[in-house]
Order: structure tokens, then sequence, then C-alpha cells
């Protein structure tokens, strides 16, 4: 009997232990999840941004596309072809506005003619360009008047090489600049701090300084609609000076059609040849020909009458035997000079190579962008997508760096010096 009650006692103490080991164990088992889910809750609430997060970032964004906004809206305010009371401190309000942008913000500023080209863009050092706007002028004045180019690099080796070359070539004369587009002389002065006279502003500096004997030599290539606008502006002034004359602009007279040539354009075709093909290093052009290399020379085009001018300097080309030389416009007019028709052209001569060249007195913007930029429909894009040639190079320099382009500017203002 005792042994049975010992064994009944161990019985209920073996039931008792296995109880307890699992009530732990379910006990274990609810904290572990307790932990799990309040880790997990964690997890997700460091995961995923808190509502009050996300309205900080969208507001932070909101604020840098509206700081950008204001940006762009005064880079607008004076892209314009009209100077005003206003345009010295707007041009100041823009730059402030921009130098107190992030760079993350510069990044967004874009308008209807605004990007972060306009102030971010790199085009050398504004400070070599001598804009020419001093008084103490004297009794003569050669003013120099061109489109003008907010790339700095090329107006001190374009434009300022004409300058300097017609400052030498007459020392008696005071040389001074204007440039007649509004929308360039705001950009530097806005970027660069550097204020370039207006044709308007020029003439009345003159009178204001007394001077006598004005001769004006612009340095358009044609009778355009820029030399035009020149002229007429100049009438208006001709009676505050004793003798007021313009000399003609490189390409000289137009011409009636596309065979009509002159000594001018001959000089100029003969002098950017002569460059194109030393900057590629080649000994002669039948040397590049032999190579099975053409060049073309990229114009601007006009719609004005004056667009034969581009013609006619194609058949100077020819007439010269330059039959691996192609001239283009940008604009495309007159429509045999489009960058489709050039390409054409140089394909149906069997050349394979290409280098490309502004037919312009800067390389400025459309040098650099429309020519040799990274966009599909610049011409070294237009070019390489054609599939026709096996390399397409550009030279990226104005007609005003060039010597002999120079000498043929101080020819003009002599011949306007000796004209009765």
């Amino acid at each position: 009997m005792k042994k049975k009650i010992v064994v009944l006692m161990l019985s209920a103490a073996m039931t008792m232990s296995m109880m307890t080991g699992c009530g732990n164990t379910a006990k274990d088992d609810s904290a572990s999840t307790t932990t799990e889910t309040t880790q997990d809750a964690e997890a997700t609430e460091e995961a995923e941004p808190t509502e009050e997060a996300t309205e900080e970032a969208t507001d932070d964004s909101a604020s840098d596309q509206e700081a950008a906004d204001k940006v762009a809206a005064l880079i607008d305010q004076i892209y314009v072809q009209e100077r005003n009371d206003n345009t010295d401190e707007q041009c100041k309000e823009a730059k402030e506005a921009w130098d107190a942008l992030t760079d993350a913000q510069k990044e967004l500023v874009e308008g209807e003619n605004a990007d972060p080209d306009y102030f971010g863009r790199d085009t050398g050092d504004a400070s070599k360009d001598d804009p020419l706007n001093g008084d103490d002028i004297g009794d003569n004045e050669l003013l120099v008047v061109s489109f003008g180019t907010s790339f700095n690099d090329s107006r001190t080796a374009d434009i300022g090489g004409i300058e300097k070359a017609l400052q030498t070539a007459y020392p008696d004369w005071s040389v001074r600049r204007a440039f007649t587009a509004q929308i360039i002389i705001n950009h530097v002065q806005a970027r660069d701090g550097e204020k370039i006279d207006n044709v308007d502003q020029a003439l009345e500096r003159a009178v204001k300084n007394g001077v006598k004997q004005l001769i004006i030599q612009p340095t358009h290539l044609m009778h355009g609609a820029e030399y035009k606008e020149l002229t007429e502006a100049v009438e208006s002034y001709k009676d505050k000076f004793e003798s007021v004359k313009i000399a003609e602009p490189l390409l000289g007279e137009v011409g009636s059609d596309a065979t009509v040539i002159n000594a001018d354009k001959a000089a100029v075709a003969e002098a950017i040849t002569a460059e194109a093909v030393k900057t590629a290093e080649y000994d002669s052009l039948d040397a590049a020909a032999a190579d099975s290399t053409a060049f073309v020379f990229m114009g601007h085009g006009t719609s004005d009458e004056a667009k034969i001018s581009y013609s006619q300097m194609q058949t100077q080309m020819e007439k010269l035997g330059y039959k691996n030389v192609f001239i283009g416009t940008v604009e495309g007019e007159p429509e045999e000079t489009s960058c489709e028709s050039v390409i054409a052209k140089v394909k149906d001569a069997g050349y394979k190579n290409v280098i490309l060249r502004p037919l312009m007195v800067v390389a400025g913007d459309h040098a650099n962008n429309d020519m040799a930029g990274d966009d599909d429909d610049s011409w070294l894009s237009q070019f390489e997508a054609s599939k026709n040639f096996d390399s397409v190079k550009t030279q990226i320099a104005g007609l005003g760096e060039i010597d002999a382009i120079q000498q043929l500017y101080a020819a003009h203002t002599k011949a306007a010096m000796d004209a009765q």
C-alpha cells in the first residue's frame, strides 16, 4: 500500500512539472511575439516618413521651385531688345537673386528664355575685354558697331581683335564700341558687370564729347537687316557732327544674283579657307581634298534680300577652284544653304571627312550650340547622324580673330575716310 502511495505521488509530481513547463513555454512565446510586433512597428515607423516629414519635404521642394521661378522671371524681364530706365536695376536684381540660389535651385531655373546657362555657363574671363565706352574721345571717333556676343572669350578675340586692329591702323582716331543687340548687352551687364553701349548710347556719348568727325565701321557681314537698322539710327544724328560716314560691311555690295561676286568676297573666301586649312594642319586645300576632307562654313542666314550673299560666297569658292568648300546657314535661307542641302552636296561630292567652321564674325552661341552643340539639331549631330561620313570635326573660331579679315575691315574704314 505504501509503495502504491509513493508511485501515485511521483506521478502527480511529474504531471505538475510538465504543466509548469508548458505554461512557461506559452508565456515565452507570447512575450517573443509581443517583442517582434513592437520591433516591426518601430521599423515601419523608421522606414516610412511621417506625414509631417512628407509635408516638410513637399514644402521645401515648392520653396526651391518658387525661388528658381523668381530668377527665371527676372532673366526674362531683361531678355528684351529695348533698353529702359529700369534696365540697370533689373540686371543687378537678376544677378543678386541668382547668387542667392543654392546649386540645386539653380538647376530648376527655367523660363521663356531663362535657363541655368544664362548665369551659370563659363564663357571665359570678362575682365580681359575692353568695352571701349570711355569719354575724352577727341574730335575724331571711329565707332565699331557689332551685333555682339555674350561669349567672353570670343568677344575679346573676335570683336576686340577687329577694334584693336583699327586702333593700330588709325592712331589719330579714338575707337569706341557699340552693340546692336540689347539682349546681349543686358546679358553681359547682368552676369559680368560689364557695360557696353548700344548704338543710341554710343552716339549720345559722341555728341556729349564734342566729336566732329565720326566714322562708323560695322562688323556685319552684309547689307542685311542689321546694317539697314544701323543706317536708320545714324540718320537722326547726322546734323550733330561735321561729318558722319558709314563704312562697308565685310562682304561689300550685295549684287543682283548668285553669280555676282566682288573683290571683298574673294578676299574673305581666301582668308577663311586658308585659316581653316592651317588649323586642320593640312599643307594646302588640295592636300585636304586628297585626304577626302571637305570644309563647311556655317553662316547665320537671313530672310532679308541680302541672303543672296551666301549663294554668292558659294559661287566665289567655286570660282577660286575650292571644290571641297561649302557654304551653309543656320536659318537655311537661302534654301540651298540648309543643313540637309549641304549634307547632300558633301555626300554627292564624295568626301568622307568633314570640318565645320562658322562663317560669322564671332564664335558665339550659334557656333558653340547650333554648329558644335550636343543637341540632335546641331550641325555636328546632323552630319554624324547622316552616317555618310567617317569623321566630322569642328573648328570654333570667329572671323574677327583672323588677321586678313581685320585688315579688310581696316581697308573699308580707310575707304570711308577717303570718301568725299
